[in-house]
């Protein structure tokens, strides 16, 4: 599969999902993006078309405790990093956005760090 159909297909699976999830001020989304060599993560609010907050492998805090940025140990440091951010700022409920991507290795591991931060989803 060539790098055109895969983004395409990713394309695809990314609107499917976001025609049945949004986020709002009372349960904001978690926006998870990977790149060959880091990861993001943004809390948004959709109703009024802002971000919250938002952490990635790029930040010193994450950095520091992972090795690498482009693994599922730094993921799941990010996934605890931005768990704790959000219970600091009163947020408890989230929904997940996979942005697309498969619910496997990085992906899952954000997921789990942010669940052992914290967070409900």
């Amino acid at each position: 599969m060539d790098t055109r159909a895969k983004l395409e297909s990713r394309t695809r699976r990314k609107k499917r999902i976001r025609k049945k999830i949004a986020g709002s001020a009372e349960l904001p989304r978690l926006c998870v993006y990977k790149s060959l060599h880091h990861m993001y993560a943004q809390l948004v609010d959709d109703e009024q078309g802002k971000v919250i907050t938002g952490l990635s492998t790029l930040n010193k805090e994450v950095a520091a405790k992972a090795k690498k940025t482009g693994n599922a140990e730094a993921a799941k440091v990010l996934g605890e990093a931005i768990g704790r951010k959000a219970q600091e700022m009163g947020i408890k409920s989230i929904v997940f956005d996979r942005n697309g991507f498969k619910y496997h290795g990085r992906v899952k591991a954000l997921a789990e760090g942010a669940r052992e931060a914290g967070l409900t989803f």
